[in-house]
């Protein structure tokens, strides 16, 4: 038995069309095709960029159901597949050595903390109420946003994943945000 030689890749029309069946039909045939041939690429791709196998092997896992998912989003007169794919493969692995490089909390220190000065205490109500009203006066989208980035600890892309949003109008309705909570802070 003599092993079988590997397909050539198809061109991007074809997979435009795969990803057209996987949109409009769950065709898990298009997919895996895809996941065949874009897979082994990804893990390379990540590995010369610096990933360690395991990292490489779960990030490609990652995009791959990314693209399974939002295969709806693809749009052909915008890229090829190949440069979405890698597109949602580089935006992972930015992800991956953002979580990683978040700083350790500080050491926690014993027995209880001094209780801080009357003053003090009335200061930080007084500016969480006006952060809270400077929220509340958000535009939605802008609100929306904050709320899922700061107090839903979502990244950017998983934002983007949750809603819809390309990741571009994600940073730039959270930079204008934070711009007009800033301002209303300084004017207390």
């Amino acid at each position: 038995m003599t092993p079988k030689a590997p397909a050539p890749p198809p061109d991007n029309a074809e997979w435009i069309d795969a990803v057209a069946r996987i949109r409009d039909h769950a065709d898990e045939e298009a997919f895996v095709a895809l996941f065949r041939h874009f897979a082994p690429r990804i893990k390379g791709f990540l590995m010369k960029s610096g990933a360690d196998e395991t990292t490489a092997e779960e990030c490609v896992q990652d995009v791959m159901a990314t693209v399974w998912r939002k295969a709806g989003q693809f749009d052909p007169a915008r890229a090829s597949v190949a440069t979405w794919v890698f597109t949602i493969a580089r935006n992972r692995r930015i992800d991956i050595l953002r979580r990683q490089r978040r700083p350790e909390p500080e050491d926690l220190g014993w027995g209880p903390e001094a209780e801080p000065d009357q003053e003090t205490a009335l200061g930080l109500q007084e500016d969480t109420r006006t952060l809270g009203k400077a929220i509340a006066a958000l535009p939605d989208k802008q609100r929306d946003l904050i709320e899922k980035a700061y107090f839903g600890e979502l990244s950017h892309s998983e934002i983007a994943d949750v809603t819809g949003l390309p990741l571009g109008t994600i940073k730039s309705r959270i930079r204008l945000a934070l711009d007009r909570l800033r301002h209303a802070m300084d004017r207390t």
